[in-house]
């Protein structure tokens, strides 16, 4: 009994010693149970987060980029057909793909600025399209046979904005020709004063903008687009997610279309470069007439492949035929 006695009181004393808790240490228990508590509840509970109805139809980050990828081809056709038709550097590039309320994209129109109304079939939409005034003199002076020399920033001209609307003209068909995956017709209508943009939309209208940069050799301006709201539905429709992925055809089918197209033609054309001639030289032309040009004789013509120019060469003969001898790449073009 007394061994038993003296067990019993050895257990009880290492129980008492193990309840010896400082009040600090009880606090911290009873924290760490409240916290564990909080954060089982916590966990229990759905997760509801703020929705802001202004989201409602935001185009998302993949969409943007299939609409990038429509209008990097626009922008490379533009650059080609319009730098060929000036036949003079004309270079463009998409800077932005963006989502904007209209009033916001009517106060980045400057204050001296083309604009003008674009129609939009089969939809029966209207854009709008406005293009900075910067490069407009160095395009008109091209187009009437100028060298593409910059000018004054001011107001157009009855002329110029004829000569201009032309080249509105060649833009829209380039819009057409690059939307034809999303079936859309661009058609310009006419040229809009600025206080009369507000009318062609609603101003809270959430619109489509693209800007382009335009780079010619002396001046460079922007290319704006805005599209109304039904419009962006329609691409976001039409646009299928095979578009943003880029298809691998087979190695076979590939050799098959690099041999076809091997037997292609291009159209090329040997030229000497823009020059000015006095007037009164153009009036006493006749036939059989020598006719000086202010170019030396060794001065090297521009080989052009599909009106981009890639050598510089010097015209020749090669048996009964014509040639050109290529003397060197130029790889500083910009059309």
């Amino acid at each position: 009994m007394a061994g038993t006695s003296y067990a019993g009181r050895s257990l009880t004393g290492r129980m008492m010693e193990k309840k010896a808790l400082k009040q600090n240490e009880i606090d911290e228990l009873f924290q760490a149970a409240r916290a564990r508590r909080q954060s089982t509840v916590q966990e229990n509970r759905s997760h509801v987060q703020p929705y802001s109805f202004n989201r409602a139809g935001q185009i998302s980050n993949e969409q943007l980029r299939a609409i990038s990828l429509l209008n990097d081809m626009f922008a490379r056709n533009l650059t080609h057909n319009l730098g060929a038709w000036l036949r003079s550097r004309f270079q463009v590039n998409l800077v932005s793909a963006e989502q904007m309320p209209f009033n916001e994209f009517m106060l980045r129109i400057p204050e001296l600025a083309y604009i003008c109304s674009v129609r939009l079939e089969p939809l029966r939409a209207v854009s709008v399209l406005q293009m900075d005034l910067a490069p407009a003199p160095s395009i008109v002076d091209l187009l009437l046979g100028g060298e593409g020399r910059s000018g004054q920033l001011r107001e157009l001209t009855d002329i110029e904005e004829s000569i201009l609307s032309s080249v509105v003209e060649a833009i829209c068909r380039e819009l057409s020709s690059a939307w034809q995956p999303v079936g859309l017709n661009f058609h310009f209508e006419r040229r809009e004063m600025q206080t009369q943009v507000a009318r062609l939309m609603p101003v809270s209208e959430k619109t489509l903008c693209l800007s382009f940069e335009i780079r010619m050799a002396e001046a460079s301006g922007l290319l704006n687009l805005a599209f109304p709201a039904v419009v962006s539905n329609t691409i976001l429709r039409r646009l299928s997610g095979d578009w943003t992925r880029q298809r691998q055809h087979p190695a076979e089918i590939r050799e098959r279309m690099r041999k076809r197209l091997a037997h292609a033609r291009f159209g090329a054309a040997l030229q000497l470069p823009p020059m000015r001639l006095a007037a009164q030289e153009l009036e006493r032309l006749e036939e059989g007439m020598i006719l000086r040009l202010p170019l030396g004789a060794h001065h090297p013509a521009e080989f052009r492949i599909a009106g981009i120019s890639r050598f510089q060469a010097v015209a020749v003969r090669h048996g009964e035929q014509r040639g050109a001898h290529l003397v060197s790449y130029r790889e500083d073009t910009g059309d």
